[in-house]
């Protein structure tokens, strides 16, 4: 087992990987910008180091002194958290070749699942069902384009082979707009992702987020631990997530996890991963992996006991795969709400001074965040400041659950997305189960 991590990240997941690194009985190294300089994770490191200034590109960006900061510590293996560099192939090469384990998948594994158009194909060579599309990258000829659309039905939704994070997307209801949508987003992704490639997909009406859950040890073992529900989401971007996915047949999702287990182990993918998929009408669509940890992590963790931070970093140590798909056992119900420093309803983001903070408690109830009293919100970071989590024996319970713990948070000096939250745990059909990817977008427009 190593000895000494450096967690290449920051916020509420820096502290997660600390801590269960402290429960392990190995020692953290945490990298900080200026802005991060008095975290609650930096203080409590067994040693810190300060990469650089505010901006991202200059501090958690920042290879070269990521490395560095491993090197002058004496570190033995670097934790990307999820965002920033969790997902860069190039950075996963650079830390290996630099004498350092990642903690994390196969540079080459990344490399393949973080261009979208490879993902599918290798999917379907897995036998996992995908959303029918262009088979890859969309051609440079606008007739054969035009074909291609028309083989798969209007509306189709056009993507960036390197995108993620909900951006390098345009949806096309009609033949006419298709050529124009399709340059437009080859210039953005051109510009996000360094990659003008796109492709074509069935654009899906209305369609839940499912995804699952997996570990592998990257020698052809691998398990799947359940799903989650992400379907309540703005802009691509989740705002609560549910495990497991209610009114969904278990069937289905047991065929399905056992798919995407069997596809780690075809990959010989190492350590954890999601595989998330749109689900309508009773079929499940394969759209991407991420080849990370996953913010909403937690829920999973709530309903098997596994904790995953740690598989992570056993996984990565080389320790023997100990853990057989007869050990997963999936009890209760687990609810998670990412708690955002922003307006609740226009979602512009608010950064400052925390002048009070108070955290719910009680039978289960998770509060993960590096957030106290006196501590303020920097402007250049993901807004989210906390993740609250709730367990109950169903999802009554922890539907209850959550609506008391949010009823007792008390975040003052900032604006938060709580009043969102609470109004959604009292929404007839969020309470009944099963909403759309475009649920909450259709009552927001309402509402406005």
């Amino acid at each position: 087992m190593f000895e000494k991590i450096l967690i290449a990240n920051r916020g509420e997941i820096a502290l997660r990987i600390q801590r269960a690194c402290r429960e392990m009985g190995i020692k953290t190294v945490v990298v900080h910008s200026e802005a991060d300089r008095e975290a609650k994770y930096v203080r409590l490191a067994d040693e810190s180091v300060c990469i650089g200034p505010a901006s991202p590109r200059d501090s958690y960006l920042n290879m070269p002194a990521l490395i560095s900061a491993a090197e002058v510590t004496d570190a033995e293996a670097i934790h990307p958290g999820y965002g920033f560099l969790s997902e860069n192939a190039d950075f996963a090469d650079r830390v290996e070749k630099s004498g350092f384990v990642f903690i994390g998948p196969r540079p080459e594994s990344i490399r393949t699942m973080g261009d979208k158009v490879c993902a599918k194909q290798a999917m379907i060579a897995a036998g996992v069902p995908v959303v029918p599309g262009s088979g890859g990258a969309l051609p440079d000829d606008s007739a054969e384009i035009q074909r291609i659309a028309e083989q798969v039905g209007y509306p189709v939704i056009i993507k960036a082979a390197g995108g993620g994070g909900g951006r390098g997307m345009r949806v096309v209801y009609e033949a006419s707009a298709l050529i124009n949508a399709v340059a437009m987003t080859r210039t953005e992704a051109e510009v996000a992702f360094n990659n003008p490639e796109v492709y074509l997909e069935k654009f899906l009406e209305n369609p839940r987020h499912i995804e699952i859950q997996v570990l592998a040890d990257g020698e052809g073992k691998a398990v799947w631990l359940g799903e989650r529900d992400c379907s309540m989401q703005r802009r691509h971007q989740k705002i609560i997530e549910e495990a497991p996915a209610p009114g969904v047949e278990r069937a289905l999702i047991e065929r399905i996890g056992e798919r995407c287990a069997e596809a780690c182990c075809q990959m010989r993918y190492r350590g954890a991963g999601t595989f998330e998929f749109l689900y309508e009408n009773g079929e499940f669509f394969f759209i991407e992996m991420n080849t990370r940890i996953q913010v909403e992590h937690t829920i999973t963790e709530m309903i098997t006991g596994i904790d995953l931070v740690q598989q992570q970093i056993r996984i990565a140590a080389g320790e023997k795969f100990t853990l057989r798909q007869r050990d997963i056992h999936l009890r209760g119900h687990a609810i998670e709400c990412r708690i955002n420093a922003e307006d609740p309803y226009k979602f512009t983001p608010s950064p400052g001074k925390v002048t009070n903070w108070h955290v719910p408690g009680g039978p289960g109830v998770r509060m993960d965040s590096h957030v106290f009293t006196g501590y303020t919100v920097p402007p250049y970071y993901d807004s989210m400041v906390a993740k609250l989590i709730t367990y109950g024996d169903d999802r009554h319970q922890a539907m209850m659950r959550m609506d008391i713990a949010l009823s007792e948070m008390i975040v003052e000096g900032v604006r938060t997305n709580i009043p969102l939250h609470r109004e959604l745990l009292q929404d007839a059909n969020f309470i009944e189960g099963g909403t759309s990817i475009h649920y909450l977008e259709h009552k927001l427009a309402q509402r406005t």
